[in-house]
């Protein structure tokens, strides 16, 4: 983030600080996503004293870990539900729309990675729609919270004005009315402000609650006291992030160590004359390093020397490393376990009875269930500001799509059966499978 941005912020009466802490880590953790530093590129040297360089092979088992917990909590079947139908409706139709769900996955995938992540509004005033963007911790820039949560927040971009770079700044806050206002500001290369066309520099949304939700995993943040951000999900991790890719090259290199070596007396090479004069022998293949010459002789006119591979036991140490990983990432020591083939298990074959991985799954969509809580009622607020005649929404809550590691068929037929009988009433049943909603119907 550039200076000017941090010393506009300091002007305008907001602390730094929290973002400042953080930064390190933030950058720590999006180079284990990225599976890019010291630990995958070094330098070594050989008996001869010669330095060369050294790439390690990887799986990124950063990136796999938020992965898949992105998967986990967030689908195309996750719904938000009012107790208004016609609100419900229009949210569904507004997130189906503007694909709102593939996006927000991506960002939880960026959140559990980087510690933190926002949904926020954005008002297109001249066209009269709302959207949402999606923010990773590079970009979010706390301005005010509490214990509760973060109050107001500004967000930092990069946009493109008449072909020039901007840094563009948008603040979240709350107005004299309490309502929240959308402040913009764009600066150039030079730290200057600029007017952009059609950038409004502020808008009020009308809305009284936050116009972004902050997205964090359920992971005690250790590295800063008292801060807004969250934790990386694999921060306390990072040992066994290494320990499987150390396994994994060592693997690997085992197999291409293992190759067979052949070594063919001189007399069986052909010969070709160098344009100096010179017989050379014809190689088989600049690629090949498995055949080699040897000078000046004619006993063992072929010799083949192929060593015992250790694949077994290398490929124990890989299971053993995927299972630690899984265990500390919170996903359970089945979850990255080797099946008979040798692939990763997927998601769809986790096992229900994994109560570890449920209890995670359980905290992580309570945390969640605010940040989309909150964008959807700001969202709501800012249709009608836009001018979607909506009715008071009620009670927002959001019903996540656990089919991935429990049976949910099976538990709505249940309930069905419960309903029928009279063990579960309509209203607790739709609160479960629906969300509560008003029906005149009923």
């Amino acid at each position: 983030m550039s200076e000017y941005v941090r010393s506009y912020l300091r002007e305008a009466g907001y602390s730094t600080r929290a973002l400042e802490e953080m930064e390190p880590h933030v950058r720590e953790w999006d180079s284990w996503m990225r599976a890019v530093g010291e630990f995958y590129d070094y330098r070594d040297t050989d008996g001869f004293g010669r330095v060369y360089q050294v790439h390690r092979r990887t799986i990124m088992p950063a990136m796999r870990v938020c992965r898949e917990w992105g998967s986990l909590l967030l689908d195309e079947k996750t719904v938000v539900a009012c107790e208004s139908r016609e609100c419900a409706d229009w949210l569904g139709s507004f997130f189906s729309s503007t694909n709102f769900w593939g996006r927000a996955q991506e960002t939880v995938v960026r959140a559990f990675g980087l510690g933190t992540g926002a949904f926020a509004v954005w008002l297109d005033v001249g066209r009269r729609l709302v959207r949402v963007r999606h923010y990773d911790a590079r970009m979010v820039v706390p301005l005010s919270w509490d214990a509760e949560g973060v109050r107001e927040c500004a967000f930092v971009t990069r946009c493109f004005s008449r072909g020039a770079l901007l840094d563009q700044l948008q603040m979240h806050v709350l107005g004299p009315a309490g309502t929240y206002h959308i402040r913009t500001v764009c600066f150039d290369k030079d730290g200057r402000e600029v007017s952009v066309p059609n950038v409004a520099p502020e808008v009020e949304t009308g809305s009284l609650f936050p116009t972004f939700g902050i997205v964090r995993p359920a992971v005690p943040n250790t590295r800063v006291d008292f801060s807004p951000y969250g934790q990386s999900v694999f921060a306390d991790a990072v040992d066994a992030v290494q320990s499987v890719d150390l396994a994994y090259d060592a693997l690997i290199n085992e197999v291409d160590a293992g190759k067979m070596r052949v070594s063919l007396s001189d007399v069986m090479f052909d010969q070709d004359r160098a344009a100096d004069g010179r017989r050379v022998p014809i190689p088989f293949g600049k690629g090949d390093c498995t055949v080699f010459r040897k000078v000046m002789s004619t006993e063992d006119t072929i010799q083949e020397f192929a060593p015992a591979l250790r694949t077994e036991a290398q490929g124990k140490a890989f299971r053993l490393a995927l299972q630690v990983l899984g265990d500390l990432c919170g996903l359970g020591t089945n979850y990255f376990d080797l099946d008979n083939v040798g692939y990763v298990k997927t998601a769809t074959e986790v096992s229900s009875d994994n109560s570890a991985l449920m209890r995670n799954i359980r905290k992580n969509e309570s945390a969640l269930q605010g940040a989309l809580a909150d964008v959807s009622c700001a969202v709501l607020s800012c249709g009608r500001l836009m001018g979607a005649k909506l009715p008071d929404k009620g009670d927002v809550s959001v019903i996540f799509d656990d089919s991935i590691v429990q049976d949910t068929a099976s538990e709505n037929r249940q309930n069905m059966a419960e309903v029928a009988t009279g063990l579960m009433t309509r209203e607790e049943y739709r609160a479960r499978w629906h969300g509560k909603m008003k029906d005149g119907n009923d």
